[in-house]
């Protein structure tokens, strides 16, 4: 795309106002679309309303919420004027949720009705004003619907007209000054969860999060026939950026579920819209191979042995593609996947079947997105080249095999952790190279391949690098482990699994049996994946137990496995 003129959001909306007015924007997946002149006007309409009620420049603005057309609006609303959202993922306990509202010293919070009885402003301080965001309707002082809720439901008028309105109704045409916005304010303050158990609010500017969006056109540019079916937490900068913002820069309309996706919501939304582009988290692409696609395989002997050639499997997995492209509509031809580390069977699978999936590597501080590759330019197991105008480095190499931390430095880079400049100071350099935390390498090519995180790194018996995502990944190809967890215990290289017990029940017949039976087939069923497993790895990353994790993990947004909740203090894992 051409570039923006200007990195703010303020600019951006006026572009998008200018070039889409008539082309369709936002809507619920069984509703019409609302037009990008009536997106522009509601967004200005409520910019108004927070002006009148006291929200200034630098204000922030809580929204809590689950995905709908309003959460876009309500987003545009606040940073369009110049004032700072605070996103928060409705899957926070709501004991998080009062903290972060407290702790970012929100003066206005717009809320689902899931959360309206639980945010109450005399309860959290700073909070004047609530808003119910499925209907934007002030909360609890009912009698304040005045008259921005009338240029609200005037939506649909003409729209020059209106826009001129809703300036004079602010009593004001052009922004004083002190309230221009410019690209290095601050826009959103994201405080993330995650798998550490250290929450900590990311400070990202206009600069940050459009220049990323901008250089993410390199794997991914929409268009106004383009249709966006979102199914991850718009809270979440993976969503937000790559999700919201760029298939608005580019006129694109997006729809959004009213349910969370199970299996029969998502399948009828996909025979509705029909998607173009879609993202997911890697977790969900994985159970549809291994709980659909790998059974197929399985389930006829001579089927199953043929499926171990590579040319056979490879014309197997064409068939099965197409048959996937059908589940998701039919005319998908970008699925971003990012958020955690694909599983390598999975995306062999995704290759060899022509689905048109993108791979992406970033971090909520760099807005998010560092690096990735389309449909069309994979190398498997890699996240992709670093997108323009980025700098990678891999710091302190692996003298064998060139591993080392990666560090990033770009305008996309965060401006720092809000209200914490000492854990600023530990990632961020004076020269603005930020350290990732995260072990890759970089090929003659300049595509990065990601090893693992460093704090998860567990160092070997006489110094080997061991990184328990590489063994999780051979465990999780077991047909009987959903998910699994490596952590080094007391010396011992151990893994937690969460077992996939109607597979159990299909192959042992676990129901039937004693509760005596059933934990003795599980404890041989545990020790044989042990000793295969070992068969398959280097001599120091050999497991030395396995133990059965009877309930799902605890998850982040975008499904990794919160570990510090299952490995000891004083363990590393």
């Amino acid at each position: 795309m051409d570039p923006l003129d200007k990195y703010t959001f303020d600019h951006l909306l006026e572009r998008m106002a200018s070039r889409y007015a008539t082309y369709p924007a936002v809507a619920r997946v069984n509703e019409e679309p609302i037009t990008y002149a009536v997106f522009y006007n509601r967004v200005q309409a409520i910019s108004r309303f927070l002006e009148k009620e006291g929200i200034k420049k630098g204000d922030r603005v809580a929204i809590v919420s689950e995905n709908m057309p309003n959460w876009d609006i309500a987003y545009f609303a606040i940073v369009g004027m110049g004032a700072v959202a605070v996103p928060v993922l409705p899957d926070f306990h709501i004991n998080e949720i009062r903290h972060i509202i407290r702790h970012a010293e929100c003066k206005a919070v717009f809320t689902s009705n899931r959360f309206i009885d639980e945010i109450d402003e005399n309860e959290i301080r700073n909070v004047h004003t609530i808003i119910r965001i499925n209907d934007f309707k002030v909360m609890p002082r009912i009698s304040k619907k005045d008259l921005w809720q009338d240029i609200l439901d005037m939506g649909d008028q003409e729209f020059n007209k209106l826009k001129k309105t809703v300036r004079q109704l602010a009593g004001k045409e052009v922004k004083p000054e002190e309230a221009e916005i410019r690209e290095d304010d601050l826009a959103v303050i994201i405080y993330t969860s995650g798998t550490t158990g250290n929450s900590k609010g990311v400070m990202l500017t206009h600069k940050n999060i459009l220049f990323d969006a901008v250089s993410a056109t390199s794997i991914i540019e929409p268009n106004t026939q383009d249709r966006f079916l979102s199914i991850l937490p718009l809270a979440h900068t993976y969503e937000c950026t790559i999700g919201m913002i760029i298939p608005l820069m580019f006129g694109s309309c997006i729809y959004y579920l009213d349910r969370p996706p199970t299996p029969t919501i998502l399948t009828a939304a996909l025979a509705r819209v029909k998607p173009t582009i879609m993202l997911s988290v890697p977790l969900v692409i994985e159970k549809i191979y291994k709980m659909r696609i790998l059974p197929e395989f399985q389930k006829n002997r001579i089927i199953s042995g043929l499926y171990k050639w590579p040319f056979i499997r490879r014309k197997l997995n064409q068939i099965a593609g197409k048959k996937l492209l059908a589940t998701f509509g039919g005319q998908i031809r970008f699925f971003g996947i990012g958020g955690a580390a694909l599983a390598p069977e999975a995306e062999r699978f995704l290759m060899e079947a022509n689905f048109p999936y993108a791979i992406g590597y970033g971090l909520t501080e760099t807005s998010p997105l560092i690096a990735g590759m389309g449909p069309h330019q994979k190398k498997l197991r890699s996240t992709g080249p670093v997108l323009p105008g980025i700098e990678i480095k891999i710091e302190n190499q692996d003298a064998d095999n060139g591993e080392g931390e990666i560090r990033v430095r770009g305008a996309n880079v965060m401006k720092g952790y809000y209200k914490d400049p000492d854990q600023t100071r530990e990632v961020l350099s004076e020269d603005g190279w930020f350290r990732t935390g995260d072990l890759g390498v970089l090929d003659q090519d300049g595509y990065l391949y990601i090893k693992g995180r460093s704090k998860n790194m567990i160092v070997g018996p006489s110094g080997e690098n061991i990184y328990p995502e590489q063994i999780e990944a051979l465990l999780n190809e077991f047909d009987c482990i959903l998910e699994s967890l490596v952590y080094q215990d007391g010396g011992k290289l151990t893994a937690r699994v969460y077992l996939d017990y109607e597979k159990l029940d299909q192959k042992f017949g676990v129901q039937k049996m004693t509760e005596k039976e059933v934990r003795t087939k599980i404890a041989e069923l545990l020790k044989d994946i042990r000793i295969r497993l070992n068969e398959r790895v280097s001599a120091f990353s050999r497991l030395q137990n396995i133990i059965e994790q009877t309930q799902p993990f605890e998850k982040t947004p975008t499904q990794k496995i919160k570990r510090f909740l299952y490995i000891e203090p004083g363990t590393k894992g």
